[in-house]
C-alpha cells in the first residue's frame, strides 16, 4: 500500500498525524511537496523585462527557486521526523494541484487537508487547489481538519426550496 501525504505549509502536521493513524506499519508512505512556480516566473519576468538584460546572474528568480527549494526539503524534514517512520520525501515544481494528482498516480490513498474557511463546515473549507485534487485525484483520499472542526452550527442552511 502506498500512502501519499501531501505537506503544505500551515496544515501538515495534521497531515502527517492522520497518515501515523490510518497508514498501515507494512505501508509505503511517500510526504510531497510541491512549490508553485508561479512567483519565481513573476520574479524572472520582471527582471528580464525591467532589470535583467545581459545580467542572469542578478536574476532575483534563481533567488527565489532556491529559498523556495530549501524551504520545501527543511518541511519535509519536520514532517519526516513528526511522521517517526521509514518515508519518501518528494519535491516537485509546477502547477501545485496538477503536480499532486500525477504524484498520485498509482497511490492507494491520498491525505490532504483543508486548506480554505475553516471557520465553518461547507465547501469553501477547501482551497481552489484541494478542490481540484479532490476532484481529480486517482485514487482515495482522506481530507482532514487541521485543527478541530467548527461546530455543526456553522453548516450553511440548505436553500429555500429543499426545506
Amino acid at each position: 500500500m502506498t500512502v501519499v501525504v501531501w505537506v503544505v505549509e500551515g496544515t501538515w502536521p495534521a497531515c502527517v498525524d492522520a497518515a501515523r493513524a490510518h497508514a498501515p506499519e507494512d505501508a509505503e508512505v511517500v510526504l510531497l511537496h510541491v512549490t508553485g512556480h508561479d512567483v519565481a516566473d513573476a520574479a524572472h519576468g520582471a527582471f528580464a523585462g525591467l532589470l535583467g538584460r545581459g545580467h542572469p546572474e542578478r536574476d532575483p528568480g534563481t533567488r527565489v527557486e532556491h529559498l523556495a527549494a530549501a524551504s520545501a526539503e527543511s518541511l519535509l524534514q519536520a514532517a519526516a521526523e513528526r511522521l517517526g517512520r521509514p518515508c519518501t520525501r518528494v519535491e516537485r515544481t509546477g502547477r501545485v494541484e496538477r503536480e499532486v494528482v500525477a504524484a498520485t498516480e498509482g497511490a492507494d490513498l491520498l491525505v490532504l487537508a483543508r486548506d480554505g474557511d475553516r471557520a465553518r463546515l461547507g465547501p469553501h473549507s477547501l482551497g481552489p487547489a484541494s478542490r481540484f485534487v479532490v476532484d481529480h485525484a486517482p485514487c482515495p483520499l482522506l481530507l482532514v481538519w487541521p485543527e478541530p472542526a467548527p461546530d455543526l452550527t456553522t453548516m450553511p442552511p440548505p436553500p429555500p426550496h429543499h426545506r
